[in-house]
């Protein structure tokens, strides 16, 4: 069998669960729980519009927070802490061993090891200048 490499510019879905398959096949092999589920906690405000919330993916037993926004009108009026706890219980009632997420240093560090979480790494100048952190929750049963 020959095998060539080549660049995809701009791939396709397709292409990308082309090359998820075989590897969720592999962890399914050696771990449970590698399909994801998504959830979100939507912020909407009197007319239904959606103008914030936080959604993660469940994975592994763990909860992964892939984005966080809190609307600017309402920032420090625990909006933010309401909608990390919310995550918290819903990763308890699934079982999960904890949270993780990754943040930039302009956005949310501070508010983050407030909640309880402590960091686990970081990327320096990712983007230039800046830090790239990543935080985890183990929660407590």
């Amino acid at each position: 069998m020959n095998l060539r490499i080549e660049l995809s510019q701009n791939p396709t879905e397709e292409q990308r669960q082309a090359i998820l398959k075989p590897l969720r096949a592999y962890n399914g092999s050696k771990a449970e729980g590698n399909v994801p589920e998504h959830i979100a906690l939507l912020v909407r405000d009197d007319n239904d519009e959606i103008l914030g919330g936080l959604h993660g993916r469940l994975f592994y037993q763990w909860l992964y927070i892939d984005l966080l926004v809190v609307p600017e009108q309402s920032r420090g009026q625990g909006l933010g802490s309401k909608l990390m706890r919310m995550a918290e219980d819903l990763a308890r009632e699934r079982r999960c061993v904890g949270l993780w997420l990754d943040t930039f240093e302009f956005q949310a560090p501070a508010f983050y090891r407030k909640c309880g979480y402590s960091e686990f790494g970081h990327i320096a100048d990712y983007p230039p200048g800046h830090k790239h952190f990543f935080f985890q929750k183990r929660l407590t049963y």
